[in-house]
């Protein structure tokens, strides 16, 4: 424990007091005192001592510190001064002296590899933080390494050697499968700590190739794999058992060493046939309670928060059925230095003395050196009031500029402590921190504390008065705390009052009064009683307290210490807890508590609930209803009113409801008056004046309301002027001229008396004017005519009857009537944004000349023109509306390249102002439309002619055309992409040179000066070349160096027919068909008119069934029948809708047979086995080639083929490969996903499937369960340095080739 501070004879010791006497380190000063006191420097965050960064983000060296004046921060590295301005790479932020090492912008973490220390300085002192050894953390690979095969023979001992690459920190080790699932562990085979993979004794389905080592570095998530090992068991009959023989550890003893407070960890590994059982004992004692843990099936001993006291000897014994081992283990605990005393802060008066200790144990004992800001004390600049003495600084007569910051260090061979602690040496005049004035209430006969929190140096001295000049406090009614605080141990009535504390010292004096009130005790004055009920019945309990009138008590009733349960059952009143209807489950301890701030007092009683004698079936029914109604109490605004309940019907009546009738105003009509508990008979009503009332009462249960009861007499009450005036009084001008004065009128029995009428009155407001007032009856308006044009009036409207008027009513503000606007806005701006959008600015109007209620402005706009057509037409104007006082608005939706007007106009409640001048502004151009047509026609052998027109919204100058072309063979395969620029003023281009009997797709577009709009397609096919010329493939020859095209200079007048070309008669032509086993593909060419709906028939060949149909999805040229059965042969013909009759020849195919009716063992057949030993061979050639070039750095590119087809719904089937190919409209042509070139046999080619996931070093996504179960998935991130200069050695495959995963 600390040591109290030294007393000297001549000065008592200074310590800043502060509720209690505290250190300046740990004193919770307010922000006030904070500010105004020096105070040397605190370290109040670092970095740990031994600090692993991770070397792919930036370095984060902590170092924060408090102090008055904040302090300055710097830093050491390896010993010498670290000057970061010379370095790019490292920063400080501001106020702080966190270092930030920038590693992600070029910086290397291993050239910032160190031993780095801050140091915080102020006026007063220096402190400084720990030595923190930086270091990045490690993740090398796996070195090298030829693995042979393990050949085990059935029921011997096996060990699996995991040897991991040695990372900082160490890796985490866990062996799992190819399938990354973890290898289950027993206590026949288990893992050690050093992670190799134990077997005590093998058995055959111990036999795999998939033993896999992974080694998991957690600071950098990053999982690095061995390659796999092979186990093969070989069986022996019979197996020989073996007695236990000890695999780890070896011999029969050993030593360890560990820490305090470190945990334990002991292991032992036996082999034998049984499995061996493991038991641990400490010789000469017991293991430790609550510490001790087995692990690993018992192979491992595992002790928590060692202490020297677990040193000793541990033996662990390995048994089975024949027999027994042991080994002994010799623990001894060394300790690195902890705190026995560590030092703390001081703060002293000029001229007093203290002492600093500092005190460490460990094992071995740590030696204690001292520093004084930062420098050892042996060197350090002399102070003649400090005297060092081994673990202890004393000082004695101490002066101002004796503050310092003192470092400690305790060191032995396992560790070190260092503490800052600071000598703060004040000399400040007392303050006093209690509020003032401060009000205290306490219960009488209870202690009173009043307290008076000081603050100086030297120690004030605290002395207590009662009122403004009373006489010191002394005596044994009163006691004085250390901390300032007066205790009064027994408060009475006569102790209330005002108490003064004063606090002086040599520097000075000050005073504070607070309060001190005394009240009387709550107290519960009837308490809840015993109660025994039957069941179904009602209960009661009591709870009248008596408390101090200026306190608020709250009542609070509980179940057995608990909540009342959430039932409508139980009813809290004022001073009492009633529960209907008890249940068995209602027995137990009800309790009342009464709280106030001050004071709780609470009471309690137990109710018993008992069965209830049986009684016969009860009905339950609505009530009767009450009778025997009788008024009594007859006053002008109230009246009392009686009942007779009538028969509850076997449910308790819950609450009465009285309606009331007016025979003078509303005769026949009866209204609510009021609503009493069922437990009330009578009932005070208040009455309106000048009411004849008659009553009646209705009573209610669970069940229903009752019939009403007979009326009671009537009774009318004596007029009397209104007590109120009419509601939602309002003035609203209809007109510019005028003001409405519009009221709810008062209903008959609120008039209070005969001839109601109002009394209206209005003004000027803001005007010294007298009231104007009008008296009118029956009318709820009134209309004030003459007024001028929207100005503000107060309006008010007063009831009055033949015996007199209401109170004075409230006044409302109204306005006359609005007329439309003076002044059009000003200033109209129009800010051009894009083509399509523009932003209008304007002035606002004065108020004034709005003359009514500013709603908005409104914006209208026109398109005058196109500037590319110079065409006016009539175009609808545009409004836009814009709320409130706002002076901008946005124009959307315009057209580019256009001329516009706009004008804009202020809105009231009556209309629109005046239009300002018309604002003209234009849009710049804008791409264009697509062309409004593309024709193709007069197809001949090598030529075709294309016409257009010119797009519909050309939206600026057109420019130029672009016209893009490329053919399509029969396999829809799109061959090289041809581009020609037109002048804008063309409508027409003849094509030569091309291939004949060729479809053609063509791309046309228009461009202006901002770019190009959208294309318009269209496909055509040249003539066939009836001579039988062998069709040239799509690409070959000359292609497309030679085209030529032709320009006709004015348009058509008369548009030539569009079509796309076509023979005299559509038909359907080369149906073709590649079969599998449970499938064909059908493919053919269509010449005819567009659109057509196409179907496929198809039956067994030579079979009398009816042909079956299938529907052909679009236009597609292709279809997929399925469903075949193998080995069968199928008649098929391609038909189109709508064209009568029209079928395509018919085609026979014969699908393949059924792999599964072969009957030939073709294992045993010589050509196979000669087949498969050169397929092995060439395995084995491929595979050198893979290790060769990947050890090279060369990688495996996926093949990735292109294809692309107009409609991409559409994917026909190609005829060489079965898979699906497409063509788009797009020019940029993106390869296939991977994928997708998966034959229909779902194998996958190698050319397809190895590319090595070795290229991908650590650029793998991929994360672990916390069992160790790989759930990642690849990334495209890839990171070819190996770490550490190791190179891998896993296998080729695509599993095994995994180097790590991030």
């Amino acid at each position: 424990m600390t040591k109290k501070m030294s007393i000297s004879t001549s000065k008592t010791s200074l310590v800043l007091f502060l509720c209690q006497i505290i250190s300046a380190l740990d004193v919770p000063l307010d922000s006030k005192l904070l500010e105004e006191l020096s105070q040397p420097p605190t370290i109040t965050q670092q970095s740990p001592k031994d600090y692993i960064v991770d070397p792919r983000e930036n370095i984060v060296i902590q170092c924060e510190a408090k102090g008055k004046p904040p302090p300055s921060f710097s830093w050491t590295r390896n010993g010498t001064h670290f000057d970061i301005d010379k370095d790019a790479q490292v920063t400080m932020k501001p106020n702080s002296g966190t270092l930030v090492i920038n590693i992600m912008n070029g910086g290397k973490a291993e050239a910032y590899e160190g031993v780095y220390q801050c140091t915080a300085r102020n006026e007063r002192g220096a402190a400084i933080s720990n030595n923190i050894v930086v270091r990045p953390s490690r993740s090398p690979l796996w070195t090298k390494e030829k693995l042979e095969p393990n050949h085990v023979r059935e029921g011997d001992s096996l060990v699996l050697h995991c040897r991991p690459p040695v990372g900082l920190p160490p890796p985490i080790i866990f062996w799992m499968d190819n399938a990354f699932q973890r290898l289950p562990q027993s206590e026949r085979v288990s893992q050690g700590l050093n992670g190799d993979l134990y077997f005590s004794n093998v058995q055959p389905e111990d036999t795999r190739e998939d033993y896999i080592c992974y080694a998991r570095f957690n600071h950098t998530q990053t999982i690095q794999q061995k390659q796999p090992i092979s186990v093969k068991v070989f069986s022996t009959k019979p197996v020989t058992e073996r007695q236990p023989v000890l695999l780890t550890p070896t011999g029969s003893t050993s030593t360890k060493v560990e820490l305090r407070g470190n945990v334990l960890l002991l292991e032992c590994i036996a082999a034998g046939l049984p499995t061996p059982v493991i038991r641990w004992i400490k010789e000469g004692g017991e293991l430790p309670a609550n510490r001790t843990f087995f692990e690993n099936f018992k192979k491992t001993l595992k002790i928590i928060d060692v202490s020297e006291a677990d040193s000793g000897n541990y033996k662990c014994i390995a048994r089975n059925a024949l027999g027994s081992v042991h080994h002994v283990i010799s623990v001894t605990v060394k300790a690195a230095p902890y705190w026995i005393t560590a030092p703390r802060n001081l703060v002293l008066s000029p001229g007093e003395d203290g002492t600093l200790i500092c005190r460490a144990n460990g094992n071995p004992k740590p030696s204690i050196s001292w520093l004084a800001n930062g420098v050892p004390i042996a060197i350090a600049p002399e102070d003649p009031s400090r005297k060092v003495d081994g673990d202890t600084i004393i000082f004695s007569h101490v002066q101002e500029r004796s503050s310092a910051v003192y470092q400690c260090n305790a060191s032995n061979e396992y560790g070190y402590l260092l503490a800052n602690a600071f000598v703060n040496v004040l000399a400040e005049p007392p303050r006093i921190l209690t509020p003032a004035n401060k009000l205290y209430q306490v219960i009488a006969d209870s202690p009173a504390l009043l307290d008076c929190a000081y603050f100086g140096s030297p120690k004030p001295e605290i002395e207590w008065f009662k009122g403004v000049k009373g006489s010191i406090l002394r005596g044994n009614e009163y006691i004085f705390h250390d901390n300032g605080t007066l205790e009064i141990p027994v408060a009475q009535k006569n102790n209330a009052g005002t108490y003064t504390c004063v606090a002086r010292n040599e520097l000075g004096k000050i005073q504070n009064e607070v309060q001190l009130e005394i009240k009387d005790p709550t107290m519960i004055i009837k308490q809840p009683e015993y109660k025994v009920i039957q069941r179904y019945g009602q209960v009661s309990f009591e709870c009248v307290i008596k408390h101090d009138s200026t306190l608020l008590p709250t009542v609070t009733w509980l179940k057995d210490n608990d909540e009342l349960p959430d039932d409508e059952r139980f009813l809290v009143g004022k001073d009492n807890l009633t529960i209907m209807n008890v249940t068995d489950k209602d027995d137990g301890t009800y309790t009342c508590i009464v709280n106030t701030t001050l004071d709780s007092v609470s009471a309690s009683a137990v109710l018993t609930v008992v069965a209830a004698p049986p009684t016969p079936a009860i009905i339950y029914a609505r009530p009767n209803p009450p009778f025997d109604l009788e008024l009594t109490g007859q006053l002008e605004r109230s009246i009392d009113l009686s009942w007779l309940p009538g028969d509850e019907n076997n449910s308790p009546i819950t609450s009465f409801v009285i309606e009331f009738e007016d025979a003078l105003h509303e005769p026949g009509v009866w209204r609510y008056q009021t609503e009493v508990p069922g437990s009330q008979t009578t009932a005070q009503l208040k009455l309106s004046p000048y009411v004849n009332y008659s009553f009646r009462v209705i009573a209610v249960n669970r069940i229903g309301r009752s019939q009403p009861s007979e009326p009671s007499e009537q009774y009318l009450t004596k007029s009397a002027s209104p007590d109120e005036n009419p509601a939602n009084v309002q003035g609203i001008g209809s007109e510019p001229d005028n003001l409405v004065i519009t009221w709810e009128p008062l209903k008959g029995f609120q008039s209070n008396g005969p001839g109601l009428q109002y009394k209206v009155s209005w003004r000027q407001k803001d005007v010294d004017d007298e009231w104007t007032s009008v008296i009118v009856a029956n009318v709820s308006k009134y209309i004030v005519s003459g007024t001028p044009t929207f100005v503000p009036y107060e309006v008010k409207v007063q009831a009055l009857n033949d015996l007199g008027y209401a109170p004075e009513p409230s006044e409302v503000i109204g306005h006359s009537g609005e007329d439309l606007p003076m002044v059009a806005p000003g200033n109209v701006q129009v800010h051009v944004i894009n083509s399509t959008l523009a932003k209008v600015h304007w002035d606002p109007v004065p108020l004034k000349s709005v003359r009514g209620h500013l709603q908005g402005y409104k914006v209208y706009y026109w398109k005058v023109q196109s500037l590319s057509r110079r065409s006016r037409r009539h175009v609808e104007k545009k409004i836009l509306t814009f709320r409130g006082n706002k002076t901008f608005g946005m124009l959307p939706g315009l057209e580019p390249y256009s001329s516009y007007k706009l004008n804009v106009r202020v809105v009231n409640g009556k209309g629109e102002g005046p239009a300002s001048p018309d604002k003209v502004f234009k849009t710049p151009e804008g791409v264009p439309s697509s062309p409004s047509f593309l024709k193709i026609t007069n197809p001949t052998l090598d030529s075709l002619t294309l016409e257009w027109g010119s797009p519909t919204h050309p939206n600026g100058v057109l420019t130029s055309y672009t016209l893009k072309f490329q053919p399509i063979n029969n396999t829809h395969e799109l061959g090289p992409l041809v581009e020609i620029r037109i002048p804008a003023n063309e409508s027409s281009l003849i094509l030569k040179n091309l291939n004949y009997s060729t479809r053609y797709k063509f791309y046309f577009n228009a461009q202006t000066s901002v770019g190009s709009g959208s294309q318009i397609t269209e496909e055509a096919v040249t003539i066939m070349d009836e001579a039988g010329i062998l069709r040239p493939a799509v690409g070959a020859g000359k292609g497309y160096s030679e085209i030529l095209f032709a320009t006709s200079p004015v348009m058509h007048t008369v548009r030539p027919t569009f079509y796309k070309v076509q023979p005299l008669y559509p038909r359907i032509r080369n149906v073709t068909t590649a079969a599998a086993e449970t499938y064909a593909n059908i493919s053919w060419e269509y010449e005819g008119p567009d659109h057509a709906n196409f179907y496929v028939e198809y039956g067994v060949a030579g079979s009398k069934e009816d042909w079956k149909k299938e529907i052909v999805n679009g236009s597609r040229s292709f279809f997929v029948l399925k469903g075949l059965t193998p080995g069968t042969a199928y008649k098929v013909r391609v038909g189109a809708e709508g064209l009568s009759g029209f079928r395509s020849s018919e085609d026979v195919f014969e699908t393949g047979p059924a792999m599964a009716s072969r009957q030939v063992d073709i294992a045993t057949q010589g050509w196979f086995i000669g087949l498969m030993c050169a397929v092995a061979l060439l395995i084995l050639i491929l595979l050198i080639v893979c290790f060769i070039r990947r050890n090279k750095g060369g990688k495996y590119p996926v093949k990735e083929k292109e294809d692309a087809h107009a409609d991409p719904e559409i994917q026909p089937m190609k005829e060489d490969d079965g898979t699906f190919g497409e063509y788009s409209d797009a020019e940029d042509h993106k390869p296939l996903k991977k994928g997708s070139r998966t034959p229909s046999d779902r194998t996958v080619k190698k050319e397809d499937s190895d590319d090595s996931l070795v290229d991908y070093g650590e650029g793998v996504n991929g994360q672990f369960n916390e069992d160790g179960s790989f759930i990642g998935q690849y990334s495209g991130k890839k990171e070819k340095e190996p770490a550490e200069g190791n190179e891998s050695s896993e296998a080729p495959s695509p599993v095994n080739a995994m180097n790590s995963f991030v």
